[in-house]
């Protein structure tokens, strides 16, 4: 068997009338909607169920499985202690997966635990699926801080290890949207905010998973989302298969996005594998913004590649603005990978004879020896 298809839910604790005590009649429409999909995908009788939690443990060059034969959880941390959960783990699953993952070389496995108790955004879908299914095998996976490409990847792995099993799947991505909606709110309100739940829930909404990959992370950053790398690795599940995707419900009367989707599998389709396709984008992207590196930019890069590559310092290279050849000033570099900071050093006051020196210097400080990275 393989992909019987997947839900995209929020986790808010609020949900529950153990912790919402009324409040959570403020997002009726969200309950009901979670209701119809848990109904629906319990209906398709899965035999274990992949859910995706942003709070499980996470590590940013590394993608955590639980590990073991159950976990419990419960909801103490809202005053809900009695809200508990156990499940019982697909342990040959998770061997699969984890072999699987590192043979593509995913850096994914059971290492890593912290601590083996079900988190919220595990416990809180599971109580709505529950409802209507109670026989099942739970594979929890973490995120990572690694690119889209690679939660992407991670999804296609799932896929292959219910193949290779002959499982019946079911993948649950829990995520919450932008926690900054409103000013009231929790986390305050970022302009960015109803954009990335706009840009979200259109693509969740026509099952357009390849805007889900090509979101810009300042924007997810500004945003202060929690579920956009579940929904990539959910994509990920989905690589190749044509689904009947449907927006439930969205709401955000606490200052935090709720989105309810779900997405059966209807049949096999070629178009649908979005790799190729934002890699072409990236490579696109790429080629552009090289062109239009100004020389600043490019004695950076050059510094660091050349670092990097030989291991010796590179000279400054013949042609360079009169500025950075006879100005002596500060300068910081900044490195990005993925669109997400990778490194960051610079110099308040010149230590160098030139701008042009200052700069190669602090690029290869920035890519070698900034202690964060």
């Amino acid at each position: 068997m393989s992909i019987l298809g997947a839900v995209a839910v929020p986790h808010p604790p609020i949900i529950l009338p153990e912790v919402g005590h009324g409040e959570e009649v403020k997002i009726k429409d969200t309950v009901q909607a979670y209701r119809a999909v848990m109904r629906r995908a319990a209906a398709l009788r899965p035999d274990t169920v992949v859910l995706i939690s942003p709070h499980a443990v996470l590590y940013r060059d590394y993608f955590h499985i639980a590990p073991g034969g159950e976990a419990r959880g419960d909801l103490r941390q809202f005053q809900a202690k009695d809200v508990s959960l156990r499940v019982r783990y697909d342990e040959a699953f998770v061997g699969t997966l984890s072999a699987l993952a590192q043979t593509c070389g995913l850096p994914a496995g059971t290492e890593g635990e912290r601590d083996p108790a079900l988190d919220h955004a595990t416990l809180i879908p599971l109580r709505f699926f529950e409802e209507y299914c109670r026989d099942y095998r739970l594979v929890r996976v973490s995120l990572s801080g690694l690119s889209p490409r690679e939660h992407y990847r991670l999804g296609q792995c799932i896929a292959q290890a219910a193949e290779r099993l002959n499982r019946r799947v079911l993948v649950i991505a829990s995520g919450d949207l932008s926690h900054k909606l409103a000013p009231e709110g929790p986390y305050g309100y970022a302009p960015e905010g109803p954009e990335f739940d706009r840009r979200v829930t259109r693509a969740l909404s026509d099952g357009d998973f390849l805007s889900l990959l090509r979101l810009s992370p300042a924007l997810a950053d500004a945003a202060a989302e929690c579920g956009l790398r579940s929904f990539q690795i959910m994509a990920g599940a989905l690589d190749g298969l044509t689904v009947d995707s449907r927006l439930l419900s969205y709401e955000g009367p606490f200052g935090v996005g709720y989105g309810v989707a779900e997405f059966p599998v209807t049949g096999k389709e070629e178009s649908r594998r979005f790799l190729p396709q934002y890699d072409a984008a990236a490579a696109a992207e790429l080629r552009e913004r090289r062109a239009g590196e100004d020389a600043w930019v490019r004695l950076a890069r050059l510094s660091l590649e050349t670092c990097v590559k030989g291991g010796e310092p590179a000279s400054p290279p013949d042609g360079l603005p009169a500025e950075l050849q006879s100005t002596r000033a500060g300068a910081f570099v900044s490195l990005k990978k993925d669109g997400r900071l990778r490194g960051c050093i610079g110099t308040i006051a010149p230590v160098c004879d030139s701008l042009a020196q200052e700069i190669m210097l602090n690029a290869v400080s920035a890519g070698t020896r900034d202690p964060r990275f």
